[in-house]
């Protein structure tokens, strides 16, 4: 049977200086560099080496070494034979590597980052990591085996439909055996068995079958897969996967399992501070517990593919995802084929999973494309390729704000949506409204969504009369408390998609005081600290009951009598200053209050066993270190 040999402990790591030092991975080598901004940090060709020794394998067995990330380019050898070579930094890739085992084995691994012009991504709003960023294993499997070589995926294709109260699941399976037998079983989520078959394409049926229904019921089943030869199981695979179904109204807004599921969440990048891409699985446990706080329900997994960890653990949360490839920002002519095989790779490595409902083509890619031609008809492939890999799902795109409703590339997916900053790099959040009322109005049968909009903002930076363009907090919460009533006022949309969940590094940046980082996230880079924006989406999205007091960080203040916001998902408010109430409000979600400031006053916010607190102080003189001293965003200027 199967068996796995994690091989990330204690690889040698050769640098941009040319020394060699001892690693284990995940490891990138731009943790600091590429997080300091300049567009300065180191790209180009790092070696990890590796010694170890030869697995204990049966002469009937096979001997597959597995890479799950690897970012750009890697050229692999054992023991100073070519393996194999692999462009795309996101991917899962795997070769046999059987016959070139020795008793003592050295893998060197090149690594390539380098700016070229075949790779995706060369040009975007995001730090490149170069490394090996996610685990490399051995696998050991006997001769006759469930598919390693398709593109990275699992040998396993599992496609469930819903027919009245059962479920219809299809599940495929790819193996290059003679004379085999395939027995498949559907597991529920206790364990038990619930159908069985055989053969390599077999129907299975659910009876009263329970549906992968969002955040309030993800319900997961398990289908195992067992290849038998000659009598004896050589090989077992197995997946979890949901039964749901799903539909887009331009009309209406999404739909899942027949119902309207208004889609409403945040995109992530997978990078932390100090850590790079190199992350753990507490890394991922911790992007998801913050995700499922602020109530999200939908995920844009932008702009490459993410771990299989965490699409494993948007499964298990019931988050509805847009998964996407970096192509990304600049159509190249020769990475159209790059294009496609990460394409492949994407939806063929992760075609299990209940929570993706839409492949992302592109990603503002008018930005800078000058054959544009090339383009749309790489678009056209790009998404037959999609509908032929998968005829179940969606295909859209994003747009970048320059990018007018009328360009056709806007309408080749089945979907769409846009990137738009308005009220943020352009003056004018009513710009918004206007927007959708316009594309609503002229393709009414055209599904219509948010996939970016947002505001960045510094956690030191802080006004009374926060204007666009400060970086303080407050003008953040004044953006997405206009954003969250413009959506609701506008119910068409397919999805809307906060950017971003978290502040990231984008080493071209260099706005807010601090360089190399685009601070739209609603969480710091470290995880460390909730922007209040935070808690206004916790408010409309969220049914955890709670207040929160803005403006904590915003603790000297020059105004005789201060303005104090509090978020809350609760009907009733009431504010007490050093003990004595203030007042008590009726509403939702933004409470506005007028507070006396003189000295110290102790804030706290009170609604049934929900309570918050801080203290606020009343200064003679502005804190100049609350005003922004560098570069402000009126322009993204990455590009």
């Amino acid at each position: 049977m199967r068996k796995t040999i994690i091989l990330n402990a204690g690889w040698s790591f050769t640098g941009p200086d040319g020394n060699a030092a001892a690693v284990d991975l995940p490891h990138t080598w731009n943790s600091v560099d590429g997080q300091d901004g300049g567009n300065d940090y180191w790209r180009g060709t790092c070696v990890y080496e590796k010694t170890f020794p030869r697995p204990d394998f049966a002469p009937d067995q096979r001997v597959y070494l597995e890479f799950q990330g690897v970012n750009a380019s890697a050229r692999v050898e054992l023991n100073g034979s070519e393996v194999g070579a692999h462009d795309g930094g996101y991917s899962t890739f795997r070769w046999d590597v059987t016959d070139l085992l020795q008793a003592e084995n050295r893998l060197t691994v090149h690594v390539d980052n380098s700016r070229n012009d075949r790779v995706y991504p060369q040009k975007a709003d995001f730090t490149f990591y170069g490394g090996i960023y996610r685990d490399v294993s051995l696998i050991l499997v006997n001769q006759c085996h469930f598919d390693l070589d398709d593109y990275g995926g699992p040998g396993l294709k599992v496609t469930s439909t819903v027919n009245g109260s059962n479920g219809q699941v299809r599940v495929e399976t790819f193996h290059h055996a003679e004379n085999a037998a395939v027995a498949v079983r559907l597991l529920d989520g206790d364990g038990r068995a619930v159908a069985e078959g055989t053969g390599t394409d077999c129907t299975l049926s659910i009876s009263k079958v329970r549906l992968w229904d969002g955040v309030k019921d993800p319900y997961l089943y398990t289908c195992e897969a067992e290849l038998t030869v000659d009598g004896s199981v050589v090989d077992r695979i197995s997946t979890r996967f949901g039964v749901r179904t799903f539909s887009v109204d331009p009309q209406k807004g999404f739909f899942l399992n027949g119902r309207p599921y208004p889609l409403h969440g945040v995109s992530r990048h997978q990078d932390w501070k100090g850590i790079g891409n190199a992350l753990t699985r507490k890394h991922h446990d911790a992007d998801m517990a913050m995700i499922r706080e602020v109530g999200a329900n939908t995920i844009r997994l932008a702009h490459y593919q993410h771990d299989q960890y965490f699409y494993d653990l948007c499964d298990q949360y019931g988050m509805v995802v847009w998964a996407e490839i970096p192509y990304i920002s600049e159509h190249m002519p020769n990475g159209r084929d790059n294009t496609l095989s990460q394409a492949k790779e994407l939806v063929i490595q992760n075609y299990n999973h209940p929570s993706i409902v839409v492949w992302g083509v592109s990603n503002e890619i008018t930005i800078s494309t000058k054959d544009k031609a090339d383009m749309l008809d790489n678009h056209r492939a790009l998404n037959d390729l999609y509908h032929e890999l998968d005829p179940s799902r969606l295909t859209t795109l994003a747009c970048y704000a320059m990018c007018g409703p009328f360009n056709r590339s806007a309408h080749i997916t089945d979907v769409v949506s846009w990137n738009l900053y308005l009220g943020w790099y352009v003056p004018g959040l009513f710009l918004n409204d206007l927007w959708m009322d316009f594309f609503h109005l002229r393709y009414p049968n055209r599904a219509l969504g948010y996939s970016e909009y947002g505001c960045e903002a510094m956690p030191n930076l802080h006004s009374s009369k926060p204007r666009r363009g400060d970086h303080t907090e407050e003008y953040q919460c004044v953006y997405n408390e206009y954003m969250l009533n413009c959506f609701a006022k506008h119910p068409y949309l397919w999805a809307t998609h906060l950017w971003n969940m978290f502040d990231f590094a984008a080493d071209a940046r260099d706005q807010g005081g601090e360089p190399g980082m685009n601070h739209k996230g609603i969480v710091t880079f470290d995880r460390k600290i909730k922007k209040d924006s935070f808690y206004i989406y916790k408010a409309w999205w969220s049914d955890q009951p709670f207040v929160h007091i803005c403006g904590r960080r915003y603790a000297d203040r020059p105004e005789a009598v201060t303005t104090v916001k509090v978020y809350s998902n609760q009907p009733h408010v009431a504010l007490y200053a050093n003990g004595r109430l203030i007042e008590e409000k009726s509403g939702g979600k933004v409470f506005t209050f007028r507070v006396p400031l003189a000295g110290q006053v102790e804030l706290k916010a009170v609604s049934g066993d929900c309570a918050d607190s801080c203290v606020l102080r009343h200064v003679d003189t502005p804190n100049p270190a609350y005003k922004l001293q560098g570069k402000s965003s009126n322009s993204a200027n990455w590009v």
